[in-house]
Protein backbone atom coordinates (compact mmCIF):
# COMPACT_ATOMS: atom_id res chain seq x y z
CA UNK A 1 0.00 0.00 0.00
CA UNK A 2 1.55 3.27 -1.08
CA UNK A 3 0.93 6.84 -2.16
CA UNK A 4 2.86 8.88 -4.67
CA UNK A 5 3.81 12.20 -3.11
CA UNK A 6 5.12 15.50 -4.40
CA UNK A 7 8.82 15.37 -3.45
CA UNK A 8 8.70 18.63 -1.48
CA UNK A 9 6.48 16.95 1.14
CA UNK A 10 9.47 14.89 2.21
CA UNK A 11 12.05 17.50 1.21
CA UNK A 12 10.81 21.12 1.31
CA UNK A 13 14.13 22.22 -0.20
CA UNK A 14 12.70 21.13 -3.55
CA UNK A 15 10.38 24.15 -3.48
CA UNK A 16 11.14 27.53 -5.03
CA UNK A 17 12.90 30.04 -2.82
CA UNK A 18 10.89 31.68 -0.05
CA UNK A 19 7.45 30.14 -0.60
CA UNK A 20 7.37 27.54 2.20
CA UNK A 21 5.56 28.68 5.35
CA UNK A 22 5.47 27.20 8.84
CA UNK A 23 1.92 26.04 8.11
CA UNK A 24 3.21 24.23 5.01
CA UNK A 25 5.78 22.41 7.13
CA UNK A 26 3.13 21.41 9.66
CA UNK A 27 0.96 20.00 6.88
CA UNK A 28 3.88 18.12 5.35
CA UNK A 29 4.73 16.62 8.75
CA UNK A 30 1.12 15.63 9.39
CA UNK A 31 0.97 13.89 6.01
CA UNK A 32 4.06 11.91 6.97
CA UNK A 33 2.49 11.09 10.34
CA UNK A 34 -0.68 9.81 8.65
CA UNK A 35 1.31 7.50 6.43
CA UNK A 36 3.33 6.24 9.39
CA UNK A 37 0.17 5.69 11.44
CA UNK A 38 -1.40 3.49 8.76
CA UNK A 39 1.79 1.90 7.36
CA UNK A 40 1.48 3.60 3.98
CA UNK A 41 4.67 3.81 1.98
CA UNK A 42 5.41 7.31 0.66
CA UNK A 43 6.95 7.10 -2.80
CA UNK A 44 8.25 10.51 -3.90
CA UNK A 45 7.61 11.65 -7.43
CA UNK A 46 10.51 13.27 -9.30
CA UNK A 47 10.50 17.06 -9.15
CA UNK A 48 10.37 18.41 -12.71
CA UNK A 49 10.96 21.99 -11.54
CA UNK A 50 14.15 21.12 -9.65
CA UNK A 51 15.45 18.98 -12.50
CA UNK A 52 14.76 21.77 -15.01
CA UNK A 53 15.79 24.89 -13.06
CA UNK A 54 17.75 23.61 -10.07
CA UNK A 55 16.96 23.71 -6.35
CA UNK A 56 17.70 27.40 -5.76
CA UNK A 57 15.18 29.11 -8.01
CA UNK A 58 12.75 32.00 -7.92
CA UNK A 59 9.02 31.23 -7.85
CA UNK A 60 7.22 31.49 -11.15
CA UNK A 61 4.16 30.35 -13.04
CA UNK A 62 4.10 27.64 -15.67
CA UNK A 63 3.91 30.19 -18.49
CA UNK A 64 6.78 32.20 -16.99
CA UNK A 65 9.20 29.33 -16.41
CA UNK A 66 8.12 26.04 -17.97
CA UNK A 67 6.21 26.61 -21.21
CA UNK A 68 8.99 25.21 -23.41
CA UNK A 69 9.46 22.20 -25.66
CA UNK A 70 12.36 21.09 -23.46
CA UNK A 71 10.18 21.00 -20.35
CA UNK A 72 7.42 19.13 -22.20
CA UNK A 73 9.99 16.53 -23.24
CA UNK A 74 11.18 16.29 -19.63
CA UNK A 75 7.62 15.63 -18.48
CA UNK A 76 7.23 12.95 -21.15
CA UNK A 77 10.27 11.15 -19.80
CA UNK A 78 9.31 11.50 -16.14
CA UNK A 79 5.77 10.28 -16.78
CA UNK A 80 7.18 7.21 -18.50
CA UNK A 81 9.48 6.53 -15.54
CA UNK A 82 6.64 6.83 -13.01
CA UNK A 83 4.31 4.56 -14.99
CA UNK A 84 7.07 1.99 -15.39
CA UNK A 85 7.65 2.05 -11.62
CA UNK A 86 3.91 1.60 -10.97
CA UNK A 87 3.77 -1.41 -13.29
CA UNK A 88 6.80 -2.91 -11.55
CA UNK A 89 4.98 -2.68 -8.21
CA UNK A 90 2.04 -4.63 -9.59
CA UNK A 91 -0.59 -2.33 -8.10
CA UNK A 92 -1.51 1.33 -8.49
CA UNK A 93 -1.03 3.86 -5.69
CA UNK A 94 -4.08 4.61 -3.59
CA UNK A 95 -3.62 8.31 -4.42
CA UNK A 96 -1.21 11.04 -5.39
CA UNK A 97 -0.60 13.61 -2.66
CA UNK A 98 0.18 16.92 -4.32
CA UNK A 99 0.74 20.53 -3.29
CA UNK A 100 -1.79 23.09 -4.45
CA UNK A 101 -0.54 26.22 -6.23
CA UNK A 102 2.43 24.33 -7.65
CA UNK A 103 2.78 24.80 -11.42
CA UNK A 104 3.56 21.09 -11.70
CA UNK A 105 2.17 19.31 -8.62
CA UNK A 106 -1.02 21.24 -7.87
CA UNK A 107 -4.15 19.17 -7.33
CA UNK A 108 -7.07 21.59 -7.11
CA UNK A 109 -5.29 24.80 -8.13
CA UNK A 110 -2.14 25.75 -10.00
CA UNK A 111 -0.24 28.83 -11.10
CA UNK A 112 -0.44 28.20 -14.81
CA UNK A 113 -0.26 31.97 -15.30
CA UNK A 114 0.27 34.79 -12.83
CA UNK A 115 -3.29 34.18 -11.58
CA UNK A 116 -3.99 30.94 -9.73
CA UNK A 117 -6.57 28.84 -11.54
CA UNK A 118 -8.41 25.58 -10.81
CA UNK A 119 -7.04 22.28 -12.03
CA UNK A 120 -3.99 20.07 -11.72
CA UNK A 121 -0.44 21.20 -12.30
CA UNK A 122 1.36 20.23 -15.48
CA UNK A 123 2.94 17.04 -14.08
CA UNK A 124 -0.04 15.71 -12.10
CA UNK A 125 -2.26 16.37 -15.11
CA UNK A 126 -0.34 13.55 -16.78
CA UNK A 127 -2.01 11.07 -14.38
CA UNK A 128 -5.78 11.65 -14.66
CA UNK A 129 -6.39 7.97 -13.92
CA UNK A 130 -4.96 8.26 -10.38
CA UNK A 131 -6.95 10.04 -7.63
CA UNK A 132 -5.15 13.06 -6.24
CA UNK A 133 -5.48 14.93 -2.98
CA UNK A 134 -3.87 18.15 -1.80
CA UNK A 135 -1.44 17.68 1.09
CA UNK A 136 -3.39 20.10 3.31
CA UNK A 137 -6.49 17.96 2.94
CA UNK A 138 -4.51 14.73 3.34
CA UNK A 139 -3.02 16.14 6.56
CA UNK A 140 -6.50 16.62 8.08
CA UNK A 141 -7.03 13.05 9.26
CA UNK A 142 -7.59 13.29 13.03
CA UNK A 143 -11.27 12.84 13.92
CA UNK A 144 -13.18 13.23 17.18
CA UNK A 145 -16.24 10.96 17.26
CA UNK A 146 -18.94 12.75 19.25
CA UNK A 147 -21.84 10.43 20.00
CA UNK A 148 -23.99 9.06 22.83
CA UNK A 149 -22.16 6.22 24.57
CA UNK A 150 -24.44 5.13 27.37
CA UNK A 151 -25.83 1.81 26.13
CA UNK A 152 -24.25 -1.31 24.71
CA UNK A 153 -25.91 -0.62 21.36
CA UNK A 154 -24.57 2.95 21.24
CA UNK A 155 -21.03 1.88 22.07
CA UNK A 156 -21.14 -0.92 19.48
CA UNK A 157 -22.37 1.52 16.84
CA UNK A 158 -19.58 3.94 17.71
CA UNK A 159 -17.03 1.16 17.31
CA UNK A 160 -18.48 0.34 13.88
CA UNK A 161 -18.17 3.99 12.86
CA UNK A 162 -14.61 4.06 14.16
CA UNK A 163 -13.72 0.98 12.11
CA UNK A 164 -15.29 2.52 8.99
CA UNK A 165 -13.31 5.73 9.38
CA UNK A 166 -10.05 3.92 10.09
CA UNK A 167 -10.53 1.92 6.89
CA UNK A 168 -10.35 5.29 5.16
CA UNK A 169 -7.15 6.18 7.04
CA UNK A 170 -8.67 8.52 9.62
CA UNK A 171 -7.27 8.45 13.16
CA UNK A 172 -10.29 8.46 15.48
CA UNK A 173 -10.49 9.74 19.05
CA UNK A 174 -13.26 7.69 20.68
CA UNK A 175 -14.41 9.14 24.04
CA UNK A 176 -15.78 5.81 25.29
CA UNK A 177 -12.24 4.42 25.22
CA UNK A 178 -10.95 6.91 27.80
CA UNK A 179 -13.21 6.04 30.73
CA UNK A 180 -16.33 8.02 29.96
CA UNK A 181 -18.74 5.11 30.59
CA UNK A 182 -19.30 4.83 34.33
CA UNK A 183 -22.04 6.31 36.52
CA UNK A 184 -19.80 6.04 39.61
CA UNK A 185 -17.26 8.63 38.53
CA UNK A 186 -15.81 10.94 41.17
CA UNK A 187 -15.73 14.72 40.82
CA UNK A 188 -12.02 14.56 40.04
CA UNK A 189 -12.67 12.02 37.29
CA UNK A 190 -15.28 14.37 35.84
CA UNK A 191 -12.72 17.14 35.62
CA UNK A 192 -10.10 14.84 34.10
CA UNK A 193 -12.51 13.53 31.47
CA UNK A 194 -13.67 17.04 30.58
CA UNK A 195 -10.08 18.25 30.27
CA UNK A 196 -9.07 15.27 28.13
CA UNK A 197 -12.04 15.60 25.79
CA UNK A 198 -11.70 19.36 25.33
CA UNK A 199 -7.98 18.96 24.67
CA UNK A 200 -8.80 16.33 22.04
CA UNK A 201 -11.39 18.61 20.44
CA UNK A 202 -8.77 21.36 20.15
CA UNK A 203 -6.23 18.96 18.67
CA UNK A 204 -8.29 17.14 16.02
CA UNK A 205 -9.03 18.35 12.51
CA UNK A 206 -12.68 17.29 12.26
CA UNK A 207 -15.57 16.28 14.49
CA UNK A 208 -17.96 13.55 13.38
CA UNK A 209 -21.17 13.75 15.42
CA UNK A 210 -24.03 11.29 15.67
CA UNK A 211 -27.27 13.26 16.04
CA UNK A 212 -29.85 10.47 15.93
CA UNK A 213 -32.80 10.32 18.30
CA UNK A 214 -35.89 12.41 18.97
CA UNK A 215 -33.44 15.07 20.18
CA UNK A 216 -29.69 15.01 19.75
CA UNK A 217 -27.61 13.94 22.76
CA UNK A 218 -26.75 16.97 24.90
CA UNK A 219 -23.07 16.13 25.27
CA UNK A 220 -22.73 15.59 21.53
CA UNK A 221 -24.48 18.90 20.89
CA UNK A 222 -22.05 20.68 23.22
CA UNK A 223 -19.06 19.08 21.51
CA UNK A 224 -20.37 20.18 18.10
CA UNK A 225 -20.83 23.74 19.30
CA UNK A 226 -17.38 23.85 20.87
CA UNK A 227 -15.79 22.48 17.69
CA UNK A 228 -17.69 24.98 15.54
CA UNK A 229 -16.52 27.84 17.74
CA UNK A 230 -12.94 26.61 17.30
CA UNK A 231 -13.36 26.73 13.53
CA UNK A 232 -13.24 22.94 13.14
CA UNK A 233 -15.04 21.11 10.38
CA UNK A 234 -18.10 19.27 11.73
CA UNK A 235 -19.81 16.39 9.91
CA UNK A 236 -23.05 15.16 11.46
CA UNK A 237 -24.64 11.76 10.88
CA UNK A 238 -28.45 11.72 11.08
CA UNK A 239 -29.72 8.28 10.07
CA UNK A 240 -32.95 8.74 12.03
CA UNK A 241 -35.83 9.29 9.56
CA UNK A 242 -37.83 11.44 11.98
CA UNK A 243 -37.92 15.19 11.31
CA UNK A 244 -38.87 18.16 13.47
CA UNK A 245 -40.06 20.53 10.74
CA UNK A 246 -40.46 21.09 7.02
CA UNK A 247 -36.81 22.12 6.66
CA UNK A 248 -35.30 20.57 9.77
CA UNK A 249 -34.26 17.01 10.43
CA UNK A 250 -33.13 17.94 13.93
CA UNK A 251 -32.19 21.14 15.77
CA UNK A 252 -31.45 23.86 13.21
CA UNK A 253 -28.43 25.14 15.17
CA UNK A 254 -26.80 21.73 14.81
CA UNK A 255 -27.68 21.42 11.14
CA UNK A 256 -26.40 24.88 10.26
CA UNK A 257 -23.09 24.27 12.00
CA UNK A 258 -22.35 20.98 10.24
CA UNK A 259 -22.41 19.08 6.99
CA UNK A 260 -25.16 16.51 7.52
CA UNK A 261 -25.19 13.03 5.99
CA UNK A 262 -27.95 10.45 6.38
CA UNK A 263 -25.99 7.18 6.09
CA UNK A 264 -22.75 6.12 7.71
CA UNK A 265 -21.41 5.03 4.32
CA UNK A 266 -21.48 8.71 3.29
CA UNK A 267 -19.13 9.80 6.08
CA UNK A 268 -15.80 9.03 4.36
CA UNK A 269 -16.63 11.12 1.30
CA UNK A 270 -17.91 13.97 3.48
CA UNK A 271 -14.53 13.88 5.21
CA UNK A 272 -12.66 14.02 1.92
CA UNK A 273 -11.64 10.38 1.55
CA UNK A 274 -10.68 9.28 -1.94
CA UNK A 275 -9.92 5.69 -1.18
CA UNK A 276 -10.84 2.62 0.84
CA UNK A 277 -8.19 0.45 2.41
CA UNK A 278 -8.98 -3.04 3.65
CA UNK A 279 -7.47 -3.88 6.99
Amino acid sequence: MYVLVAPCIRNPACRARGITTDEDIRCFNRAVERCRRFSIEMVPLPCPETIYLGPDREPGSFLDRFATDEFAALLDGLESEVRTAIRARGEPPIAIVGVDSSPTCGVNATYYSSVKQPGRGAFLARFPDIPAIDVKEFARYRVYLAAPLFSEAERAYNLALCDLLEEHLFDVYLPQEVGDTSRTRSREEHRDIFAQHTAALRDVDTVVAVIDGADADSGTSWEMGYAYALGKKVVALRSDFRVVGHHERVNLMLEESAAVVTAKEDLPRALGSLFTVSS
